[in-house]
C-alpha cells in the first residue's frame, strides 16, 4: 500500500493561540492540498513547547482544549497528528493527538521526559508507563488515551515523542515493533545545537531499521521563547534508509516535506538526495542569523544598537546581524521580511534596488552602532569599527568618554581623598570605562525602540572577563554560548567566505579589552590564558564536569602546556569560575549554540557562593 506523509515544522510562540492556530490550520491545507494521507506537526504545537512553568497552570490545557475542535474540523479526508498538553487524573501529560477524517482516534502520551541541559520537562509533566492505556472524557466523548496503536488507512501507526526517541533501548519503538508498527511519528522540540542533526539522523534512521518501519520525525522551527532555536528539521526514513530531509533553519513560518511511502515494498518509496550544511561555521550563522530575526519581531523592537569596538566580539554580532538581513530578504522576499518586521513603509522606498543596496539601506536603519573611545583606545580598532560599519551599511556614531570617566573618578578621588593609581587600583580604573559606556548606548536603544547587543562570549562568562553593567549589559547577548576561540576563527572563516572585506581590519588585530593604558599593550589571552587551553578546560570541567585534578591529568597527557604552567591555568579557571557565578546569573538572554553553555537559567547551575574548590587546587598543586 502507497501512502504520502508528511512533516510540516512550525515556527510557533508560546500562548500565541491566534498565531499558532493559524499555521497549523494553513500546515494541514498545504497537506490536503497537495494530497497527503498522514501529516505530522511538531511538539506541543499548539500551546507552544517553551511554555515553562504556565504548563503548572490549569488554564492553558483548558485553552488548548478550546482549540483543539478547530483543528479536528480542518482535518477532512486526512489524518493529522497535532500536539497539546493534556490533564489526565490530575496528572499533566505532553500528548500527540491522531485526527482522522474530523475524528480523535486517541491521544499518545510521552513516556520519557527531558530532564538534562536546558530541559526541565519533569517540571510540568507526568511520563507515561509504557503498554499502559486508559480513556479520557472530553465534552462528552470518550477517547482512548496512553500507550496507544492506531490503525489508518490500512496501516498500523504509533508515537515516539521527541525524548523518546532518545533513550536508546528502552525507547517506544522497542514496543512498536513487537505490534507490527508500519509507521512511526515523531513530533518534536529538540533545540539546536551544533553538529546535533548527524544524531537525529541516526535516531531516525537507525530506528526504522530497528523497528522494520517507516519514521517521520518533524521538529519545531525558530526561537520559539527567545533562548532555544529549532532548526525545524523533518527527517522521513524507512526501513535504514532515509528518503527525504529537508533544508533547515529556514526563515518561513511553515516549512512542509512530503514522500510517497510503498508499505509493503519499500524499494518502491520515494527517494530524493539530501543536502545540508553540516560544517559548524554555517551552522552557526543560520541558526543565529534566524534567532535573531525571530527575537527581533517577536518583541516588536525595531531593530537593534550595539557598542561596536572594532573587536571580535562586537564584530561578529555586526555580521550576524548583517546575515539576518541577508538570509532573511533572500529566503522570504523584501515584501515580507518587512512585514514580518513591522516595517512596510519601507517597502516603496527599496523597491527594485539592487540587492547590495537593499542590504545596506536594511542595515542603515536595523543595525544602529556607536564606538565609544577613551585615550586608552587604540586608531587601529578604530579603525576596524568604522570599516566594518561602513562595509555592511550600519549607521556609524564615535564619540569620547573621556570626561564621564574623568568625571566619575574625581568625584571618588574627592570622596575618599586619594588620587587612583593604575599600580593600586587597575580593576577599578578598567571597570569605570566600561561602565561609563553604558548610559549613552542604552539612550540610543530608547530612542530607536531596539534592542541593546550585548558583546559577551562563553570563554568571558566562564572566568568573569567582563564587566558588569558595562559590556555585559543589555537586551540579548547573542553570543554568549559559543566560546572566544571558535568566534575568532569563525570571523575569519566569514570574512572569506560570507564576502565580508570589512573585517580585515578586524582579524588582523589581537583581542584586548583596551581598558589599561596603551603602552602597557593589554591583550585578553595576556590577561588570561591563550583561548584555545581556556576552552579545552571549560569543556572538561564545564561540559564534562570534572574536578581540577581530573582536568589536569586528561590534559597532562595531551602535553599542551608545560605542566606547572598548565596547574596555573587550571587553578586561575576554577578560582574565577567559582568567584563570578553572581555575574553569569545576570548575563541577558543567550542564545543555546553548542552542546553545553554557562547559562544558569538554561544549562548550568552553580552556587553563587561556594567553597571555590579550595580542597581541590591544594591537591592540584602538590600533584
Amino acid at each position: 500500500m502507497k501512502l504520502t506523509v508528511a512533516g510540516v515544522t512550525l515556527n510557533q510562540t508560546p500562548i500565541d493561540w491566534d498565531g499558532n492556530l493559524a499555521r497549523i490550520l494553513h500546515a494541514i491545507e498545504t497537506a490536503r492540498e497537495q494530497s497527503v494521507d498522514i501529516v505530522c506537526l511538531p511538539e506541543l504545537c499548539v500551546t507552544g513547547y517553551g511554555c515553562e512553568d504556565l504548563f503548572l497552570s490549569d488554564w492553558i490545557y483548558e485553552k488548548a482544549l478550546e482549540i483543539l475542535p478547530k483543528i479536528v474540523a480542518a482535518c477532512q479526508d486526512i489524518t493529522v497528528a497535532v500536539s497539546l498538553p493534556i490533564i489526565y487524573q490530575n496528572h499533566r501529560y505532553d500528548t500527540a493527538c491522531l485526527i482522522h477524517n474530523q475524528k480523535i482516534l486517541g491521544f499518545t502520551a510521552k513516556q520519557f521526559l527531558a530532564n538534562d541541559g536546558v530541559h526541565y520537562e519533569p517540571r510540568w509533566f507526568t511520563p507515561w508507563p509504557a503498554y499502559q492505556q486508559g480513556e479520557i472524557e472530553i465534552e462528552g466523548h470518550i477517547y482512548d488515551f496512553g500507550d496507544l496503536v492506531y490503525d489508518v488507512n490500512g496501516i498500523r501507526v504509533a508515537f515516539e515523542i521527541c525524548e523518546d526517541a532518545w533513550r536508546e533501548g528502552l525507547r517506544p519503538g522497542w514496543i512498536h515493533k513487537t505490534r507490527q508498527v508500519d509507521l512511526i511519528l515523531n513530533p518534536s522540540a529538540s533545540h539546536f545545537a551544533f553538529g546535533k542533526t548527524r544524531i537525529r539522523e541516526y535516531l531516525v534512521v537507525g530506528g526504522s531499521a530497528d523497528f522494520d518501519c517507516a519514521y517521520v520525525f518533524t521538529n519545531l522551527l525558530g526561537n520559539e521563547a527567545g533562548r532555544m532555536v529549532y532548526d525545524g528539521e523533518i527527517l522521513i526514513a524507512q526501513c535504514g534508509k532515509l528518503l527525504k530531509k529537508n533544508d533547515r533553519l529556514s526563515f518561513q513560518d511553515i516549512n512542509f516535506l512530503s514522500c510517497e511511502i510503498d508499505f509493503s515494498n519499500e524499494s518502491n518509496s520515494e527517494l530524493a538526495s539530501v543536502t545540508d550544511d553540516y560544517d559548524k561555521e554555517v551552522e552557526f550563522v543560520k541558526a543565529e542569523s534566524l534567532a535573531l530575526f525571530d527575537y527581533l519581531r517577536k518583541s516588536h523592537s525595531r531593530g537593534f544598537v550595539l557598542s561596536l569596538s572594532g573587536g571580535a566580539d562586537s564584530s561578529s554580532c555586526a555580521v550576524l546581524v548583517s546575515e539576518m538581513i541577508r538570509r532573511g530578504v533572500r529566503e522570504l522576499g523584501l515584501s515580507t521580511f518587512l512585514q514580518k518586521l513591522g516595517m512596510t513603509k519601507l517597502f516603496n522606498e527599496l523597491e527594485g534596488l539592487d540587492e547590495q543596496i537593499t542590504f545596506r539601506h536594511l542595515a542603515n536603519h536595523l543595525l544602529i552602532t556607536a564606538y565609544q573611545g577613551t585615550v586608552n583606545s587604540s586608531e587601529n580598532t578604530l579603525k576596524a569599527a568604522q570599516t566594518l560599519a561602513d562595509s555592511i551599511g550600519a549607521t556609524f556614531h564615535e564619540w569620547k568618554i573621556d570626561d564621564e570617566v574623568g568625571g566619575y573618578t574625581q568625584k571618588i578621588e574627592e570622596a575618599l581623598r586619594q588620587n587612583l593609581t593604575w599600580e593600586q587600583d587597575d580593576i577599578t580604573l578598567q571597570n569605570v570605562q566600561a561602565r561609563a559606556r553604558n548610559p549613552a548606548i542604552w539612550m540610543l536603544a530608547n530612542i530607536h525602540n531596539a534592542l541593546l547587543l550585548t558583546t559577551s562570549n562563553r570563554s568571558e562568562g566562564d572566568v568573569g572577563y567582563t564587566t558588569m553593567d558595562g559590556d555585559t549589559s543589555g537586551s540579548i547577548a547573542p553570543i554568549a554560548g559559543v566560546d572566544k576561540h571558535f568566534l575568532i576563527q569563525w570571523l575569519h572563516w566569514a570574512e572569506d567566505h560570507l564576502d565580508y572585506p570589512g573585517l580585515h581590519p578586524v582579524n588582523c588585530l589581537s583581542p584586548s579589552a583596551e581598558l589599561r593604558p596603551l603602552e602597557q599593550i593589554q591583550t585578553d589571552e595576556a590577561d588570561l590564558m591563550p583561548y584555545p587551553i581556556l576552552v579545552e578546560i571549560e569543556r572538561l570541567a564545564i561540559r564534562d564536569r570534572h574536578n581540577p585534578t581530573k582536568v589536569y591529568q586528561i590534559m597532562k597527557k595531551a602535553e599542551v602546556v608545560e605542566s606547572e604552567l598548565l596547574k596555573t591555568y587550571i587553578t586561575k579557571f576554577f578560582r574565577l569560575w567559582s568567584r563570578n557565578q553572581w555575574k553569569r546569573e545576570r548575563i541577558a538572554p543567550s542564545f543555546h549554540m553548542d552542546d553545553f553553555n554557562v547559562d544558569p537559567r538554561s544549562w548550568c547551575r552553580f552556587p553563587i557562593l561556594s567553597g571555590g574548590f579550595q580542597e581541590e587546587l591544594a591537591k592540584l598543586k602538590n600533584l
